[in-house]
């Protein structure tokens, strides 16, 4: 299965049981949910994923389990955020092996790298695997941006790199890269309050994050979209903004683990050093879960038009 980066990829939670041990079970659960919506792709091992506290077997586990999972109904991939090189090819090597068929990469973690080593950690990455890449360009969260020069040289000398997670928050960056590289670089909108915004200045996918609890109204917002229904896509993206704020925040993934709960398809354990909201952080967190399900659009049929996107 070669990868079409397009339509919404789930940037999927980890779940865990109450002994912090991967709960496959309820991972499984998510992971169905988001194939019955329609979704194009799983993402694996992100911030969402809470890929910092997880060992390197359990990212094993989790690939594996996922490709089981999704029996090749669409490619598994997995986020690379490694602090060195070595580490990084190392990682690429075993997600082929473990069945993933592609790659979302960061930059190199904690050394702020120029944009010299940049585009040679991608370069030297990208030409040890045939897996197809995604860039994940996040400046903000992540201190170092992948330039429209440095996107030149890697496409140049790297054709696997495919794609781009576009997290800069600045929505002229979508004209900049098409202006520039046409379709050699899809790009798919990393910024959950920007998505709507993204797909309408061209964007050919979502990497999402409160699809996790809600993953038919984020593809029934993106296909709507795509197939020229954009005021009734816009209608349940206002609905959705509030839930999407939850995204935009330090605390996402406890935020986006207790809409899980309240849709029936997660759990709200999270992995130490984060701990489950407590207090008025929660009751407000809650309130916004509570108000979006009280509220909660009817969904036109939209899977079909998938395949329009």
């Amino acid at each position: 299965m070669s990868i079409q980066w397009k339509g919404v990829m789930p940037a999927v939670t980890t779940k865990f049981t109450d002994e912090d041990t991967l709960d496959l079970v309820n991972f499984e659960l998510n992971i169905h949910a988001q194939l019955n919506a329609g979704v194009s792709g799983i993402i694996l091992g992100g911030t969402l994923g809470e890929a910092s506290t997880l060992t390197d077997d359990e990212k094993r586990i989790i690939v594996r389990k996922a490709v089981e999972v999704v029996d090749g109904k669409v490619p598994v991939i997995i986020n690379i955020a490694e602090q060195t090189t070595k580490a990084a090819i190392d990682a690429a090597r075993k997600a082929k092996e473990d069945g993933a068929l592609g790659l979302m990469m960061l930059p190199p973690m904690r050394y702020k790298a120029d944009d010299r080593e940049t585009v040679t950690y991608f370069k030297k990455v990208a030409n040890s695997t045939s897996l197809p890449i995604m860039v994940y360009n996040n400046p903000v969260d992540y201190s170092i941006e992948v330039t429209m020069d440095m996107f030149e040289e890697l496409l140049r000398d790297c054709p696997n790199i495919q794609a781009v997670k576009e997290s800069t928050r600045d929505l002229s960056n979508i004209t900049r890269i098409k202006n520039r590289f046409g379709d050699r670089l899809a790009i798919l909108s990393g910024v959950d309050t920007l998505a709507l915004e993204s797909i309408f200045m061209g964007a050919d996918g979502w990497v999402a994050g409160l699809v996790c609890a809600f993953p038919a109204e984020t593809v029934a917002i993106f296909n709507l979209a795509k197939s020229g229904r954009g005021e009734e896509a816009r209608e349940i993206y206002r609905w959705f903004l509030p839930l999407l704020e939850l995204d935009i925040n330090s605390k996402l993934v406890q935020n986006i683990k207790l809409a899980e709960v309240a849709t029936g398809i997660g759990t709200e354990n999270v992995r130490e050093p984060r701990l489950p909201l407590i207090g008025e952080e929660r009751e407000r967190v809650l309130a916004i879960i509570e108000n979006g399900l009280k509220t909660r659009p009817t969904l036109p049929e939209y899977k079909e038009l998938g395949v329009l996107v």
